[in-house]
């Protein structure tokens, strides 16, 4: 893909209600930065009218960039799709929903220009979410930097303004089970925070909801930290500890002759035990199982096909795949097929 001054890369899933509305900000506030930019639009499988509109869209502005992924794989990976063929020398991550207010890139490109790597969008406000949600978030941010030996900002999502360097270092991380603002804090580099406030969603529903947000937390503890394998360690420690503790106990009882026949200390250190070992062996499977995903080294993404002005292309396959037919488009007239 030819070179740009910004690209901005869009995960969409089942957003055909806020699509039009946010690729009009978001057109505005990339042209009060530069000309030169482009917007990728990712659909993540979505089984709405959020394809047709970006191919519509697509079609009316050749700045506009659409990919299709073969199927839902979720936001992180989408994201990544995207990030993996954004040609600008800055890139902004930012999500179809107008919670992050397109309005702010602005802003946020003068915060570079002084010299940082990368602008992250720090939450002050957050309208439109429920006590439980941003309970949660602070508790969740604050366990993670606690336990993760890279300070990861809290309050913060994917929203972030990223230079050139950092974006070649993300795409080369190859790991499945992804983390991106931890990802971003971990390369380093000078980072500076944005203060905003979160506005609620345009139109739709979260596509966060509990579940997710309870499989991302674990991806983002089993990604940036081992200490709950330590913590498996010392908890199986303590319960043998405990256990020999009973087994003296026992020993003196008899030897008194004071053997008191009942089944309710039983049951209790049998039950105390068993939830251990299987906590132990759950903390240890969560890491086992990443690293089996990781040794397949499978495609993170598949893809269904690409479209920008006067050009589509149907492109089954991964991120290689996907970036040989980018790079067809200045000479394709109409149609490219693999």
């Amino acid at each position: 893909m030819t070179k740009a001054e910004l690209s901005v890369v869009v995960p969409c899933f089942n957003e055909e209600a806020v699509l039009e509305e946010f690729s009009g900000r978001m057109s505005r506030a990339c042209s009060a930065v530069t000309s030169d930019y482009e917007i990728i639009f990712v659909d993540d499988g979505s089984s709405d009218r959020t394809w047709p509109i970006i191919e519509t869209l697509s079609q009316n502005d050749r700045r506009i960039v659409g990919v299709q992924l073969f199927r839902n794989h979720g936001h992180q990976l989408a994201a990544t799709a995207g990030l993996s063929i954004a040609a600008g020398d800055r890139v902004l991550l930012i999500d179809a929903d107008l919670q992050d207010p397109p309005e702010l890139l602005p802003s946020m490109a003068r915060l570079m220009d002084e010299g940082y790597d990368v602008v992250y969008g720090k939450r002050i406000a957050r309208a439109g979410e429920t006590t439980f949600k941003r309970l949660t978030a602070s508790v969740f941010y604050r366990l993670l930097n606690r336990l993760s030996s890279v300070a990861i900002p809290e309050d913060t999502g994917d929203f972030r303004l990223m230079s050139r360097p950092v974006v070649d270092i993300l795409n080369g991380m190859p790991e499945r089970h992804r983390f991106i603002r931890g990802m971003v804090s971990w390369i380093g580099g000078r980072q500076a925070a944005f203060p905003y406030a979160r506005d609620a969603r345009f139109a739709g529903e979260t596509k966060y909801p509990l579940r997710k947000m309870i499989s991302l937390a674990i991806d983002a503890l089993t990604s940036f930290s081992t200490k709950p394998l330590r913590a498996a360690v010392w908890l199986g420690l303590m319960s043998s500890l405990f256990a020999f503790a009973i087994l003296f106990y026992a020993v003196f009882q008899w030897s008194a002759v004071n053997v008191v026949p009942g089944w309710a200390s039983s049951v209790v250190a049998i039950s105390f035990f068993s939830g251990t070992q299987l906590f132990v062996m759950g903390v240890f499977g969560e890491y086992l199982g990443r690293v089996v995903q990781e040794v397949k080294g499978r495609p993170l993404f598949t893809i269904g096909k690409i479209c920008r002005k006067d050009a589509m292309a149907e492109i089954p396959g991964d991120i290689q795949s996907l970036r040989k037919a980018v790079t067809e488009y200045p000479r394709s007239e109409n149609r490219i097929s693999r």
